[in-house]
């Protein structure tokens, strides 16, 4: 049985930003403080929901360092380092695990995209380089590459290739994941939605968004379904569902970012260009939806 990076929830963590677009340090200290607090069993420095597709390399690995600096051991830290360029894939992973990380995050490359067999080879190659734990992150619906089923089994023989963060929205290609790998390959949900789901197949957890905001409540949610307490794990789930869909009324991080601004955590909304704030319209329905679940008034 291969090493369990986590088991839970693990925070795909916002970047905050100030108006002038620099990185927010003392808020993002705050929002660390607060994932902590809230009983999260990991955090994701730069992944998708905190904008790392808009740093420069030298502020991914400050972003990352400082993650790690501030969590100090207390729950594992998953770099992501992720890129649609191999080699370049490896040096920043090479870098983040100087650093310190406990993990890496690697999506499937975007844009030249690639096949099953270049999955293979190129999953292999990195983990080969960096010989440390590597969350597989297939993500389709961003990057127009998935993995299957089948290319996952050959994947999970590489010792270093402990898990992925599945977000293909299919759970029916999970559950052959699952089957066809079992203990060689940990599988995490990479929607919040669809978490139960998943950790009821087999899934050890979820990368989640919806923590940001109510890291508790995701943490319990997790936490009742490795008991096997179905019961509390479902009556969470669609408590909670309204807010998870809404967290993603828009692209990915704009409606967290709306959310925890609206609620006080952070100072401002802004996202790096090419994303922007929501409509109006969509942040009067989130502010409707943060009221309902009282974690702002009126």
């Amino acid at each position: 049985m291969k090493h369990t990076v986590f088991t839970g929830v693990g925070t795909a963590l916002i970047t905050p930003f100030n108006h002038r677009g620099e990185v927010a340090w003392d808020e993002l200290e705050k929002l660390i403080e607060l994932q902590i607090s809230g009983g999260v069993d990991a955090i994701i420095a730069c992944g998708t929901t905190g904008e790392a597709a808009t740093m420069n390399t030298e502020e991914h690995l400050k972003v990352t360092a400082f993650i790690i600096e501030k969590v100090k051991g207390r729950v594992p830290v998953i770099a992501g380092t992720g890129s649609n360029d191999t080699c370049f894939c490896v040096d920043l992973s090479l870098k983040a695990k100087e650093l310190g990380a406990d993990g890496l995050l690697l999506v499937t490359p975007y844009y030249n995209k690639t096949s099953q067999k270049g999955l293979i080879e190129s999953f292999n190659y990195i983990a080969d380089c960096v010989e440390m734990p590597c969350i597989l992150y297939n993500v389709p619906s961003r990057t127009g590459c998935n993995i299957q089923p089948t290319t996952y089994k050959e994947l999970s023989k590489n010792p270093y290739i402990v898990a992925t963060k599945e977000a293909n929205g299919d759970t029916t290609s999970v559950a052959r994941t699952i089957a066809l790998c079992g203990d060689d390959l940990d599988v995490y949900s990479g929607e919040d939605s669809q978490a139960l789901a998943i950790m009821a197949l087999g899934g050890k957890g979820v990368i989640s968004v919806f923590s940001n905001a109510m890291p508790g409540e995701m943490h319990q949610l997790t936490e009742a379904v490795l008991k096997s307490d179905l019961d509390t794990a479902r009556g969470l789930s669609n408590r909670y569902i309204d807010l998870m869909d809404g967290f993603f009324m828009d692209v990915n991080p704009i409606p967290i970012k709306e959310a925890l601004w609206q609620m006080g955590l952070i100072s401002t909304n802004f996202c790096r260009m090419p994303l922007t704030t929501m409509p109006v319209e969509k942040q009067a329905v989130l502010r409707e939806l943060l009221k309902k679940h009282e974690l702002i008034k009126d």
